[in-house]
């Protein structure tokens, strides 16, 4: 890291406080508000504003622009480069004590800086929106407590392996250290006893635990573990809420009353008390980058937070990234391994079903669907996987070729059969399915490909007395609709389940001895250099779904390329072989974690604006050594949502280079007067290249 980003990075560190500020000095108040600019703003304080009330981490109700607006005062000076004359006074100050504990508004500042993302809107954006508009930090109490929970201990937790010993022994020892662990666990291992052992242990002490896992769908779940281990209370942080729940779960964290927070993606922001531990589960998913606005990595920012409050974290994964991997070669993480399933559970047994020259029925083989029935037959329940939704991917006419395409996008509708509508799933746009093509006027219209629903369909036709639950996106919006189903599925009343990647991410359902994957072919191919990595974990991550609870286990994978050398890989050797090799690749490549990425993303409604800006955005760039500029170029999906995308790459052979690069390069897209004519963002360590 260059000097400049580290005193850029330090200076934000800085909570200014009153004593730095001699009580004959007039006050200059430096507050973030959500504003796309990178600055802080400076005010005077308020009019009869106590002065010792004028502390960093409280809100403001300033003046900005024609309007008003709430602010977090970051910092207190005596000088500004503003004229004094010129600085209007804040309009009230809205809390009594700091809202944000110290601790945290360095992370958000640190995390503005790193990112180089606009500070107020890091900061405003982590808030619960009652808080946000200026409201009072309290919180209405619900007839029923939905964010906090307090049960009896009612199940006694299982002996621990070998294996799980070893690592809690490790994580126990390392409870006043700012260490960071990669718990490498076979699915199965029994991950979550270790986490609730290490968390047991935090809270006897008198911590917290945060623990963050990647998808709404795993929270009911693990709400319910905790339920039956801790009598502790438990927020509860996730986008499903209604505002009064999160404010109430905001503020258990932040008081300290909620001895554990759980939550998604955004809860790595939530202020916590008395911080002991931190959990990232399943820490290679995807969906712990976000992907527009502010785009952080939670599991990035949760190392660094954990690293600030001197706790450990734990990060946990069958199938680890291979950045993750990476900083345990560089002996920045400690790797502990859970080598083999909890209890009697056994690994299951992999095999890839070669589906050339086989007549496939709804994309369902003879040989996958005689395996369904097998395991049927011996009591056991079969989970099969396809991450498609819908019937059928593409509608086209069979007299002309014309192809049911989205307006606003360049993708294919998708076609749903049972409300016969065609649907968009990137940009939501939807309509009813022709009739008739428009193009000739022909009545042949045919489907092509496999969707959930078209396997579903399939499935009842060849199992028609067996329970058959889909689980996509489409099927479980309404609230606990995804619960339900798999409360059937643990009660047997169904023994087939089809799904999205929804269904692959940590769930235990201990009577499934069946898991197949439909489709393999989707992944090996991908344009993103990150798309075998991807594949490599999904495979495992849905295989491990199978032969949990002693019955044994079985997976299948349907391709036509079983020859491929990562399903070889994957098959013979285990994940960790496919890693390794994966990472010489990526260092011959000089890819990541070998390198550093930055993606600067344009569009606009017009198609030549965006390679426009970029254009001119790659003509300011700064005299940079060793720093690559790559593109521009038109973005994999150019059109998306009726705007135009393009994007320019920008690589460096160490983090600091780059920072220092972006540093010096973005004042200077700021000043660009074609820059007022698209929208841009800047995805540092991008995960997604589309």
């Amino acid at each position: 890291m260059t000097a400049k980003l580290q005193k850029k990075i330090r200076s934000v560190d800085r909570i200014v406080s009153d004593s730095d500020c001699p009580p004959d000095v007039p006050l200059i108040l430096r507050v973030a508000v959500p504003s796309p600019l990178r600055q802080t703003f400076d005010y005077l304080p308020p009019k009869d504003c106590v002065r010792t009330a004028l502390i960093p981490g409280t809100r403001l109700r300033v003046p900005f622009g024609r309007t008003q607006t709430v602010g977090v005062l970051v910092e207190l000076s005596t000088t500004s480069q503003v004229a004094r004359a010129r600085l209007k006074p804040a309009l009230a100050a809205l809390d009594d004590a700091a809202l944000l504990p110290a601790e945290l508004l360095a992370l958000m500042q640190w995390a503005g800086a790193y990112y180089h993302h606009p500070l107020g809107e890091v900061i405003l954006g982590a808030l619960p929106p009652p808080l946000r508009q200026g409201k009072p930090p309290q919180a209405v109490r619900a007839p029923r407590k939905t964010t906090e929970i307090e049960t009896a201990v009612s199940i006694a937790p299982p002996p621990l392996n070998a294996d799980q010993q070893r690592a809690v022994a490790a994580l126990s020892a390392a409870l006043d250290a700012a260490q960071p662990f990669l718990l490498d666990g076979v699915t199965g291992s029994g991950k979550t006893e270790v986490y609730l052992s290490v968390i047991e242990q935090a809270l006897a002490r008198g911590a917290q635990a945060l623990v963050l896992v990647p998808e709404i769908g795993l929270t009911p779940q693990l709400v319910q573990r905790f339920r039956e281990r801790f009598s502790a209370p438990l927020a509860v942080m996730h986008s499903s809420l209604s505002d009064g729940e999160r404010l109430r779960a905001w503020l258990a964290a932040r008081d300290g009353t909620a001895s554990i927070v759980l939550g998604t993606r955004s809860a790595v922001f939530a202020p916590l008390a008395r911080p002991g531990v931190f959990i990232v589960d399943e820490e290679h998913d995807l969906s712990f980058k976000q992907q527009d606005g502010f785009r952080y990595h939670a599991r990035d920012v949760a190392v660094m937070r954990a690293r600030r409050a001197n706790v450990p974290i734990i990060l946990g994964s069958a199938t680890p990234s291979l950045e993750s991997l990476y900083n345990v070669q560089q002996g920045r993480y400690r790797r502990l391994v859970l080598a083999s399933r909890a209890g009697a559970s056994r690994a299951p047994v992999m095999r890839v079903l070669d589906v050339r020259r086989q007549t496939l029925d709804g994309g369902l083989s003879p040989m996958l669907l005689q395996g369904v029935a097998r395991h049927l037959g011996e009591g056991g329940q079969a989970l099969l996987f396809l991450n498609r939704r819908g019937y059928a991917p593409m509608l086209i006419c069979h007299e002309c070729g014309w192809v049911a395409s989205c307006a606003r996008c360049d993708a294919r509708l998708v076609f749903y059969q049972t409300q016969r509508r065609l649907r968009c799933h990137h940009c939501a746009a939807e309509r009813a399915a022709d009739a008739q093509c428009p193009a000739c006027g022909c009545v042949d219209l045919r489907t092509v490909g496999q969707g959930t629903e078209r396997v579903e369909q399939h499935l009842a036709r060849h199992f028609p007395h067996a329970g058959i639950v889909r689980i996509d996106r489409d099927s479980t919006r309404r609230k606990g609709s995804m619960q339900a189903m798999l409360d059937d599925v643990h009660a047997g009343r169904s023994q087939i389940l089809i799904g999205t990647q929804m269904l692959a991410k940590g769930h235990h359902l201990p009577n499934v001895t069946l898991a197949a994957i439909l489709d393999a072919d989707q992944g090996l191919f991908g344009v993103d250099f990150r798309a075998a990595e991807r594949m490599a974990q999904l495979i495992v991550q849905v295989a491990g779904r199978a032969g949990r609870a002693g019955k044994p286990g079985e997976v299948l994978i349907q391709t036509h390329h079983p020859d491929h050398p990562l399903l070889r890989t994957l098959i013979t050797q285990g994940y960790g072989a496919f890693a390794a090799t994966a990472l010489e690749e990526r260092a011959l490549s000089e890819l990541p974690p070998y390198s550093y990425l930055a993606l600067l993303r344009a569009e606009a409604v017009k198609a030549e604006a965006p390679l426009d800006f970029l254009r001119a955005a790659h003509a300011q760039a700064p005299a940079a050594h060793a720093v690559q500029l790559f593109g521009p170029v038109a973005a994999p999906m150019e059109r998306r949502a009726g705007r135009y995308r393009a994007q320019l790459l920008v690589q460096a052979p160490q983090r600091a280079a780059l920072h220092r690069f972006l540093t010096a390069w973005l004042p200077e897209l700021e000043a660009l007067k074609l820059a007022r004519k698209v929208r841009w963002s800047l995805d540092v360590d991008p995960m997604e290249m589309i």
